[in-house]
């Protein structure tokens, strides 16, 4: 009886389960989900059982066994390509520019290549997740063969990519590290919230796995036959529980002590944050102007912008002007005016034919705009930009006198048959002179003939590259002009200890000009002047003692929910043992009490043991009715009444649930009884004598 309340009381408390998920089975239609899962895994769409099949741990062929290996590596493969393009988005428009040179066409195919990515990588993670949940459901895995050949097939075409980015973009690897350095603290954070997710599929598959060791330990104590077999699979379950557990574990220990070893710059107090850094408006405002034009450069200086930066070339005829690329197709409307010519170089144009060309028509009426998040341009910008001409080299110097503001550019050699390719620098040079502007304005950049550009003009700032302290210090320069992925190496500190003023192209993104703002350096060079002039304080920037706060309450609150899953999942499994032996138990009881009140109603003496009972001999043996007077014996042959039959033997009977149960097992057996009474014929007993 005592087994009988226990399980009574364990179906009550399970019973608040069961209303709990009553909504779910009314709107879940489990037959439904298995034919969705298998459909999109196996290309199986017929549908499923209802029930869970008992299948062993591993539930699938030694072929899906070995490919599976490959689903995870192209899943890694993937991910790690998806992750590192996002991070380049800096880049995105150089890359499209690449792509231009080779194709002819402008387009945003940095945005294509990444949608592609994320569409695989979210395939992979859709196979590896229906896969799980098959496995949860001990399914066994059949992965359709047209999944496969897609899976061998992005194995190699990322590996390609994987090969393009370490050997022509090592770089951009670096920027990955950037991104690390300023995200490191919310990614520990993240990863720990992280973690207690993952802990209830963990905890449930351990205790899990416990509940089948003891299981299984229980089958060796009761069955020695199968002593071999059982051991072998409680080692198994053992391994199981150690490779799932040991490493979430492990990884939970290093997350809870991770802080100590982590490095990010924007960690720091507010006392100790730097200046907000200047603007050098890469040609122009590119995003609110033709780049290169009049109007790019007025918008820049609008901005706020400390600085402009352009591209300097030299026409046919000794004019120096403003041009990037290496022909006219991408930024004039050379292909309307002379398409035969529009992939030379336009430095083998006289002026007189580059000032006709349109340079802002591509601007504003092209269907795809130079740069992916440009904003709309208004109606009085739009009619501005299609005025756009090619501007000169004394244009933008009018600009920058008139503006107080620093001009640095790239000066780019003229091709080989140019009349001016041996004196081009000197032409420039004194095109500068001659403009009048304030020497201090003018930021020199190329490398070549230092020591004439000094002597004919003292009062230029010489920038240099990345050179050593020794060169630059020979050259007498104080400030270097340097791309942004040079930040990742100790975050130039012995430049800025040694007074060095350090600009940094091209910084497009908030979060990486938040994170050279964390780095105290002075200058940018950018696209996005617009946004970026409205950051007023840094992203991710953090003191140290919010962190620490941060940190504690995540460990701590972590550690308990983990705890609490591990602890809820153990109970639920304790009251699911329970119900189990409790079921075994009123099983045995309720079998032995039926079969005694069967034995009790038809007056038949209980059945003995089996290792006791001896085998029925092949003749039925009749009882002996004795009486004082006569001593009748009747045997089998007789015709006077039926034979009797041998001892009945009983067979187990399954549990009855119920009393109504119980009373319909009665009402089945008594018949079968009854039916089986031995008939004995009756002799009549004399009177007793007077």
């Amino acid at each position: 009886m005592d087994d009988i309340n226990r399980t009574e009381t364990g179906n009550e408390e399970t019973g608040r389960w069961k209303n709990f998920n009553s909504w779910i089975k009314y709107y879940f239609n489990y037959e439904c989900y298995m034919t969705f899962l298998n459909g999109c895994y196996s290309c199986k769409w017929e549908a499923q059982q209802k029930k869970k099949a008992k299948r062993p741990l591993c539930c699938c062929s030694l072929r899906e066994r070995l490919f599976y290996p490959w689903l995870i590596m192209s899943f890694c493969l993937s991910v790690l390509l998806f992750f590192t393009w996002i991070e380049t988005s800096n880049e995105f428009n150089g890359f499209d520019w690449v792509v231009f040179l080779g194709t002819g066409v402008w387009f945003f195919w940095s945005i294509v290549l990444l949608s592609f990515l994320g569409i695989l990588a979210a395939y992979t993670t859709l196979l590896l997740v229906l896969g799980f949940l098959l496995c949860w459901e001990k399914q066994r895995l059949y992965l359709h063969w047209y999944h496969k050949i897609l899976v061998l097939i992005m194995i190699p075409f990322f590996s390609l990519l994987l090969w393009i980015l370490l050997t022509y973009w090592k770089d951009r690897w670096l920027t990955i590290g950037l991104s690390l350095q300023i995200l490191a603290p919310y990614v520990h954070l993240s990863s720990i919230s992280v973690m207690v997710l993952l802990s209830w599929p963990v905890a449930f598959y351990l205790i899990h796995l416990e509940g089948e060791a003891r299981m299984r330990r229980y089958q060796i104590t009761s069955n020695e036959r199968r002593r071999n077999t059982c051991c072998s699979m409680l080692t198994k379950l053992r391994a199981l529980q150690v490779a799932v557990g040991v490493p979430f574990f492990f990884i939970l220990l290093c997350l809870y002590v991770v802080p100590f070893g982590t490095y990010s710059p924007c960690l720091q107090e507010k006392e100790k944050l730097a200046p907000k850094p200047n603007f050098f408006g890469h040609r122009g405002a590119p995003m609110l102007g033709p780049e290169n034009t009049i109007m790019s450069f007025e918008k820049a200086v609008e901005y706020g912008a400390h600085g402009l930066e352009s591209d300097v070339q030299i026409s046919f005829d000794g004019v120096p002007f403003l041009m990037h690329d290496y022909d006219l197709r991408r930024t004039t409307n050379i292909k309307e005016v002379l398409p035969d010519a529009a992939r030379r170089h336009p430095s083998l144009f006289r002026w007189s034919f580059l000032t006709t060309l349109n340079a802002g028509k591509w601007f504003s009426d092209a269907w795809v705009k130079p740069f992916f998040r440009m904003k709309p341009l208004s109606e009085d910008d739009k009619e501005r930009a299609r005025n756009q001409r090619i501007a000169k080299l004394t244009d933008l110097l009018a600009i920058a006198q008139k503006e107080k503001k620093l001009v640095i550019f790239d000066l780019n050699a003229p091709p080989s048959r140019h009349p001016s390719r041996l004196s081009y620098i000197h032409l420039v040079v004194r095109v500068i002179l001659d403009s009048k502007i304030e020497q201090h304005l003018i930021a020199w950049l190329p490398g070549s003939e230092r020591r004439y550009i000094k002597s004919k003009a003292p009062g230029f700032q010489h920038v240099g590259t990345f050179y050593t302290l020794q060169e630059l210090a020979d050259e007498n320069i104080t400030r270097i002009n340097v791309d942004y992925k040079r930040l990742y190496y100790n975050g130039l500190r012995e430049y800025k200890a040694a007074n060095i003023s350090i600009n940094l192209y091209i910084v497009n993104e908030p979060w990486l000009f938040s994170l050279v703002w964390c780095h105290s350096i002075h200058s940018v060079t950018t696209d996005n002047i617009e946004v970026l002039n409205e950051m007023n304080h840094p992203y991710y920037f953090m003191t140290p003692n919010f962190y620490l706060f941060l940190w504690i309450f995540m460990d701590i609150l972590s550690a308990v929910f983990i705890v609490s899953i591990f602890r809820f999942h153990w109970w639920r499994e304790s009251q699911s043992e329970k119900i189990r032996q409790g079921i075994t138990s009123y099983t045995e009881a309720s079998s032995a009490s039926l079969q005694n009140e069967v034995v009790e109603i038809m007056g038949i003496p209980a059945p003995f043991p089996e290792r006791e009972r001896e085998p029925p001999s092949s003749k039925a043996v009749v009882p002996e009715i004795v009486n004082e007077t006569t001593i009748s014996t009747v045997h089998p042959t007789d015709d006077i009444g039926q034979p009797v039959p041998t001892e009945p033997a009983f067979e187990p009977i399954q549990a009855p649930t119920s009393e109504a149960n119980r009373e319909a097992t009665l009402q089945t057996v008594l018949p079968t009884l009854e039916a089986n009474e031995p008939t004995v014929p009756s002799v009549e007993k004399p009177p007793p004598e007077t």
